[in-house]
């Protein structure tokens, strides 16, 4: 097959490579290229793998270069060049070597599905962390089969953190590893004996009924962590740093990757309406089940 440097179709789009991007135009179009030429043959698991840690470490490049800011919605809420530039690989790679699969991308990529399958992707998860030098960050992406906002199926999650070098893999029936060795979840991890890694954002706590809700939870766990990456968070708690993981009001691109991780290596995850919003929760199946209970 040969590789086609502008793959997109009528129905869909991806985010240019951003203006003020320190690579430029024609070599990430050369990377994309080379790229596609060897893993067209990939079977999904190396493809998804392959992905997560070049685009990693083309945006981990690309802030060693210098890159630009911008705001989306608050001073946390932030996108770079790099965010962009990643994405733009993913999606351009998928849409030559996978075409009949949709894309659902958190810098706005998206590709309707022909074959049922789409891919969720979120370039730079962490970005805040990611934009003032903090290594709390990753690249990540899940495939799913139905409506990626609430597919039938969860098939895997890809989650590469490169400043540690550590790439996750696994799904529901796929055992999760990291770097290709297995890991697992901490067996019937209590609240009272584990720790619980999550995300409030300032505004939040404007509202009583969120920090109400978040408050019965957190002060039953033995400690409380929020490091500001979804995704690693979850892969923190299928390798049994952390017991359990909640977060208010996710993205499909914040929640699928890494729940993915976390029922390959042994947990369960849900979603629980209370406090006057949802609630994505992740972890043991002990940890989890008490939440739910803290919850409602």
């Amino acid at each position: 097959m040969a590789p086609n440097t502008n793959p997109q179709s009528d129905q869909s789009s991806s985010p240019s490579s951003a203006q003020d991007s320190p690579i430029p135009e024609e070599m990430l179009n050369a990377i994309i290229k080379t790229f596609i030429v060897a893993h067209v043959d990939d079977t999904d698991a190396h493809l998804a793998q392959a992905l997560v840690f070049n685009a990693g470490r083309l945006a981990w490049r690309m802030r060693e270069s210098g890159l630009t800011t911008e705001h989306k919605t608050s001073v946390s809420d932030v996108v770079t060049a790099a965010d962009r530039a990643a994405e733009k690989f993913i999606a351009e790679a998928l849409a030559v070597i996978r075409p009949d699969d949709g894309l659902l991308g958190e810098e706005g990529s998206h590709r309707d599905s022909a074959s049922g399958r789409t891919w969720v992707v979120d370039p730079v998860d962490g970005t805040y962390n990611f934009s003032t030098g903090s290594d709390y960050w990753c690249s990540a992406l899940a495939l799913v089969e139905g409506d990626p906002e609430d597919p039938d199926k969860l098939i895997f999650g890809a989650v590469h953190r490169p400043t540690m070098g550590y790439t996750w893999f696994g799904g529901p029936d796929i055992p999760t590893t990291q770097d290709n060795s297995p890991i697992s979840v901490q067996a019937d991890a209590s609240p009272s004996s584990t720790c619980l890694a999550s995300y409030l954002h300032p505004s939040d706590l404007q509202r009583e009924d969120v920090t109400g809700a978040w408050t019965r939870v957190t002060r039953e766990f033995a400690t409380v962590r929020m490091l500001g990456s979804a995704s690693v968070d979850m892969a923190g708690v299928a390798g049994g740093q952390f017991g359990c993981w909640m977060q208010r009001s996710v993205a499909a691109w914040d929640w699928l990757p890494g729940r993915a991780l976390i029922e390959g290596a042994g947990g369960t995850a849900i979603r629980v309406e209370a406090g006057g919003t949802q609630w994505s929760i992740a972890g043991s199946a002990a940890s989890v089940e008490a939440v739910r209970e803290l919850l409602s």
